[in-house]
C-alpha cells in the first residue's frame, strides 16, 4: 500500500491475554498498514513477545492506575503524528482483507468525515445465544451515524483536536468521543462493507447479564455527560433502562405488597416480549426485556458512586 504523510494508515491494538487471536488480528494488518501499535494490559500469556515477533511496537500500559480500554487507546494515539489515519481495533479481532483500502479512499474522498467503520461481525454467531445477540448488535444502519464502535479508521488530527478518548469511561468511549466530534462540525460514517471478525467467546449468562450491566452504566454516565440539548446523548437509553429495570417492578412489588393480586400486573413484560418480537426475532425480544434489569443496575450503580464521589472500576465479561 503507497501512502503518503497525509495518506499513511497505523493501527493501534489493543488487548491482554488474547493469545492466539491478537496472532490472528495482527496478522490480518500486516502489509496493510504502515506501523503496528499493540497496547497491553497486563498479559501474562506471551502476548507482548507475540507481539514484537510480528513487527508491532508494544506499549505496555501502567497498571498502577486504573485500567479503561479507552486509556489503553489514548496510549496507542499518543505515539502517533501527522495528518494520516488509524485503524483502532481490538486484539479478538480479525480486520477483513480489503477493508482500509475502502475505508480510506472513503475518508479520502470525504474530508468532512472524522471516523468511518464497516460491519462487525461475531465469528462464531452460533456458538451461543449471546454471540449471536453480539452479532444482532453490530448490525447498524449504513450511512451517516452518531457514532462507530471500536473498531473503526480515524482522522488522527481530529482525534488529537478534541483531546482522544476521556481515560475514565469504563464504557461508551467511542460514542461519548463521537459527541464531542461532532460538537465541532466533524461527521461520523458507516459503510455497507465487511470490516472486522469479532470473537466474543460469550458462552455463559452471567458474562451477557455482566456486558448489560456496563452498557447500563455507560448509558448513564453518557447522558450524565452529553445529556443536554441538542444532543441528548443516551438520555432515551437510560431513562427506557430505569423504567423497565427499577421503576416498573419496584412499583409493582410495592403494589402487590398491599393489594396481593397486583401481581398481575407482572403481564405487562411478556406483553412487552410479543410487542418487541413484531419488529425483531423471539429470542432477542426476550434477552431485550431481560437486559433492562441488568442495564438499569448498571445505571444505578453509576448514580450511586457519583454520589459517593467514587468512580468503578472496570466491569469485564470475558
Amino acid at each position: 500500500m503507497t501512502q503518503t504523510s497525509a495518506t499513511r494508515i497505523d493501527a493501534v491494538i489493543i488487548g491482554r491475554n488474547e493469545g492466539a487471536r491478537l496472532i490472528t488480528c495482527l496478522a490480518s494488518l500486516q502489509g496493510m498498514v504502515a506501523r503496528m501499535i499493540y497496547v497491553d494490559s497486563d498479559s501474562s500469556d506471551g502476548s507482548v513477545e507475540a507481539a514484537r515477533a510480528l513487527g508491532a511496537d508494544v506499549v505496555t500500559l501502567d497498571m498502577s492506575q486504573p485500567f479503561t480500554a479507552a486509556r489503553a487507546r489514548n496510549a496507542g494515539l499518543a505515539r502517533l503524528d501527522g495528518d494520516g489515519f488509524v485503524q483502532f481495533v481490538d486484539g479478538d479481532c480479525e480486520v477483513v482483507a480489503d477493508w482500509i483500502t475502502k475505508a480510506r479512499q472513503f475518508l479520502m474522498d470525504r474530508p468532512d468525515v472524522a471516523m468511518v467503520c464497516g460491519r462487525r461481525r461475531e465469528r462464531h454467531p452460533d456458538a451461543s445465544i449471546y454471540n449471536r445477540l453480539c452479532d444482532g448488535e453490530w448490525d447498524t444502519p449504513v450511512g451517516e451515524a452518531k457514532a462507530c464502535g471500536g473498531d473503526a479508521l480515524m482522522r488522527i488530527s481530529a482525534l488529537k483536536a478534541v483531546g482522544g478518548y476521556r481515560d475514565d469511561l469504563i464504557a461508551g468511549e467511542e460514542p461519548e468521543m463521537c459527541v464531542r466530534l461532532r460538537a465541532k462540525g466533524w461527521r461520523i460514517w458507516r459503510l455497507e462493507a465487511e470490516m472486522t471478525l469479532h470473537d466474543a467467546q460469550m458462552m455463559r449468562f452471567g458474562q451477557w447479564w455482566n456486558r448489560s450491566r456496563r452498557a447500563g452504566h455507560a448509558f448513564a454516565e453518557g447522558a450524565a455527560l452529553h445529556g443536554h440539548a441538542p444532543e441528548f446523548h443516551w438520555v432515551k437509553e437510560t431513562r427506557r433502562a430505569l423504567i423497565w429495570g427499577a421503576v416498573l417492578p419496584g412499583a409493582i412489588i410495592v403494589a402487590t405488597a398491599v393489594y396481593p393480586p397486583m401481581v398481575a400486573l407482572l403481564a405487562i413484560y411478556p406483553l412487552q416480549i410479543l410487542r418487541l418480537s413484531r419488529k425483531m426475532k423471539r429470542p432477542e425480544a426476550i434477552f431485550s426485556v431481560i437486559g433492562k434489569f441488568a442495564e438499569a443496575l448498571g445505571a444505578l450503580e453509576f448514580y450511586k458512586n457519583r454520589l459517593r464521589g467514587q468512580r468503578r472500576g472496570i466491569l469485564e465479561y470475558k
